[in-house]
């Protein structure tokens, strides 16, 4: 492989290829049975991850009397719920930036309402005592270009315009905080990102459902929907669900609404987990606060603390491929190991020799705008909302919310965004799907070896409102 170190590939031999938050933790519920009997519900949840387990908890709370099933295909949190990096983001709009470019009139209320969002998870975490490491630490994000100095304090200046409250560091500030040769500079969100454990999360929110009457079924794939008098007949391999509403929470998977899938496509990401720190190496890299941190390139790393003093670090490729395939073992992508491997000592140098533990993958729902988006179907008794890319820990509890608003009818300051009354623009079919995002992934890539400057293609997506990310 190029520009790899062998030595760096060495550290990779005993690392478990599962997510380390999903490697044997005590807090992991027991299974749930599969449905093999038919049943009558009020609001039938499909998904079992963080979208479908927010839909089900706010329905009960918005009305206990409801009757509310999760039919999940595999196990709660088994897709991208329990394979991020952690990173509850107060973002709805996968950042500022973002969404500023898409949504320019509505991004101050999309901020102060992603802060409500964020300060919501929060509340319930509390009030439901949910054990999931969940730390208001705030987030570093860095320029290891002089380019991306220059976007950084550009990006802190309107998000200040805009009553944030975002702080400029020079490269002695951000090296105070954590230290690597590589930072020249960055910008620091106090109070926009929580670090939190996704499983946990996961499954405090299935103890919670479970609390409160909700059903919940897995290895239970739901085939088909069916329009009737009584609202919607899910079709599963063993029974059927009639239900008076049904929400779609299936993130990556294929919709069964099959007008949407080609809004949504899915895009691997991968991560490392090292072994825990020793106090000399802590000290060594001087990261005392906790913080998330990534950096500003256009193909980015992310990187935190685990709570054993772990750092899980990841990023950079974002692999597609051809129509759209989901499979197991592309989960699995040494090269990509290797090369994470190898930026994580160029990062850190003073880890030199540190061997990792886990190393993973996981496909993330990907829409043209990189940001979520909702629709209804068969008669508005069915909602769905997809799109996360990646950025989804906190948005899904917005997004779940405003899918059971659109189903209950209900209208207000949320349902009258336009980032939920609009869709992004579709990707094309294949094979000019495949196509198009191997030239926007050379372009990107080019455009970080060029001091950040976009060629033609990728100044025709910005002007179209359109992208590829992870």
């Amino acid at each position: 492989m190029k520009n790899v170190n062998p030595l760096h590939t060495r550290l990779l031999a005993d690392a478990q290829p599962v997510s380390w938050w999903l490697d044997e933790d005590p807090l992991e519920p027991t299974p749930h049975p599969a449905l093999v009997e038919d049943l009558d519900v009020d609001l039938c949840v499909i998904g079992g991850g963080f979208t479908g387990l927010w839909a089900a908890l706010l329905a009960k709370e918005r009305d206990p009397s409801r009757s509310v099933l999760i039919l999940e295909q595999r196990e709660t949190g088994a897709g991208a719920s329990g394979k991020n990096g952690g990173f509850c983001s107060r973002s709805l709009t996968h950042g500022f930036e973002n969404g500023r470019r898409r949504f320019p009139k509505e991004i101050a209320v999309l901020e102060r309402l992603g802060l409500e969002n964020l300060s919501a998870i929060e509340a319930t975490i509390k009030k439901y005592r949910i054990d999931c490491d969940f730390e208001r630490t705030g987030e570093l994000t860095v320029a290891v270009e002089p380019w991306q100095l220059v976007e950084l304090i550009e990006q802190a200046q309107q998000r200040n315009a805009a009553g944030d409250n975002v702080e400029i560091l020079t490269r002695e500030q951000v090296c105070d905080r954590v230290n690597s040769p590589t930072y020249l500079g960055g910008i620091f969100d106090p109070d926009g990102t929580a670090m939190v454990d996704p499983a946990r999360l996961v499954w405090g929110l299935e103890r919670a459902c479970l609390s409160l009457g909700v059903k919940i079924f897995e290895h239970t794939k739901a085939t088909k929907l069916g329009r009737n008098r009584s609202g919607v007949l899910v079709e599963t391999p063993y029974a059927n669900v009639q239900a008076r509403k049904v929400a779609l929470g299936t993130n990556v998977f294929p919709s069964l609404i099959r007008g949407v899938r080609r809004y949504v496509i899915p895009v691997y990401d991968f991560q490392l987990a090292t072994e825990p720190l020793s106090d000399d190496q802590r000290s060594a890299i001087g990261w005392t606060g906790r913080e998330g941190i990534s950096d500003a390139g256009n193909r980015f790393h992310y990187y935190r603390l685990t709570s054993d003093g772990s750092i899980l670090f990841g990023g950079y490729d974002a692999i597609y491929h051809f129509r759209s395939q989901l499979r197991t073992d592309f989960e699995e992508s040494p090269e990509t190991f290797a090369r994470l491997a190898s930026h994580f000592f160029d990062t850190f140098p003073q880890l030199e020799g540190i061997s990792f533990t886990h190393a993973w993958g996981g496909a993330i729902d990907t829409c043209s705008r990189f940001s979520s988006f909702w629709g209804t179907a068969k008669g508005g008794n069915v909602a769905y909302v997809l799109g996360f890319t990646g950025l989804g820990v906190a948005a899904t509890r917005f997004g779940a919310e405003v899918m059971l608003d659109l189903l209950d009818g209900v209208e207000n300051e949320k349902t009258r965004l336009k980032m939920v009354r609009r869709k992004p623009i579709p990707f094309p079919p294949e094979p000019l799907r495949y196509l198009t995002i191997r030239l926007t992934t050379w372009s990107i890539k080019r455009a970080d070896h060029r001091q950040g400057r976009r060629n033609l293609w990728l100044r025709l997506l910005d002007l179209l409102g359109v992208g590829f990310d992870s």
